[in-house]
């Protein structure tokens, strides 16, 4: 079986992991409500895709306050 003949160095490890970063998600607005989107997705607080009403998205009805 095949064996290391020295340690790899931090450095060395580190130069072959270079491509291992994390990168920020891809995001965009929203252009009828303003909300965050994903890209090529349909909004989920309005239902639109590309300025067409795609999803029926029911409003959640607010709590009744007691009094």
């Amino acid at each position: 079986m095949a064996v290391p003949k020295r340690r790899t160095s931090h450095a060395k490890q580190g130069h072959r992991r270079s491509h291992h970063g994390i990168e920020p998600m891809q995001v965009q607005q929203c252009p009828v409500c303003n909300e965050v989107v994903m890209p090529h997705c349909v909004c989920s607080n309005c239902g639109e895709y590309r300025n067409r009403k795609v999803l029926v998205i029911k409003q959640k009805d607010k709590p009744k306050k007691e009094e």
